[in-house]
């Protein structure tokens, strides 16, 4: 991942999408630091592919340096 918090890449992806902060509680909906270890535990070379649901939005999340956020 990348040197930001695995929490603060997941926040701007959705804010990119038009997703204010009050319409959701992240904290919630995922253990941040779980998820983050889980993934720096995998190689970028890992088919491991994280999703989840945050109102219309499905976040993904990679080994990769990226966070991705599609509309369902």
């Amino acid at each position: 991942m990348s040197d930001r918090p695995l929490l603060l890449e997941i926040i701007t992806a959705l804010e990119e999408q038009g997703l204010d902060r009050d319409e959701y509680q992240l904290q919630r909906m995922i253990d941040a630091e779980a998820l983050e270890r889980l993934v720096d535990s995998t190689g970028p070379q890992t088919d491991l592919e994280i999703r989840y649901s945050v109102g219309e939005f499905c976040v993904v999340v990679t080994p990769s340096d990226e966070v991705t956020v599609k509309v369902s």
